[in-house]
């Protein structure tokens, strides 16, 4: 069974939640982790990748927090998974880094089709496309 990691599964819920807050309102690792069941710490990580990858922001002090870096309808969920997961292969030996069949591989044309189609579905979708609460909504 092919799955996306917990990682990418969080992290894009967590981006969700963030787009789902009134404009300029941030949350707390606290909240988030709160809101999806999963540990601050956890949250913590997740988020530093994040904000690596330029889709967050984090703020300090009293209103601190984390909010998106930018639109919601600007982030793509291949952006979200790059960046804590790098990128989506169906198969371990895509790319031909650890597959010395590479060059004569029968079976490589069908995973390279399906890494191709799984980041076209993903690079057309974006945050926005998932939010089921109205903008406005908080945790």
């Amino acid at each position: 069974m092919m799955t996306i990691s917990t990682r990418g599964r969080y992290a894009t819920r967590m981006v969700v939640l963030l787009a789902a807050q009134e404009p300029g309102a941030s949350l707390t690792k606290s909240q988030i982790a709160d809101a999806e069941g999963i540990s601050a710490g956890y949250v913590q990580q997740l988020m530093m990748a994040l904000r690596l990858a330029g889709i967050v922001d984090s703020h300090r002090g009293r209103e601190g927090g984390f909010t998106l870096s930018r639109s919601a309808a600007d982030i793509t969920i291949a952006e979200v998974l790059r960046a804590v997961e790098g990128e989506v292969m169906p198969a371990p030996c895509q790319g031909g880094a650890s597959c010395d069949r590479w060059d004569d591989c029968p079976t490589r044309p069908i995973w390279d089709q399906a890494a191709e189609m799984l980041n076209e579905l993903f690079a057309g979708a974006t945050i926005a496309s998932l939010i089921k609460s109205p903008v406005g909504t908080h945790v």
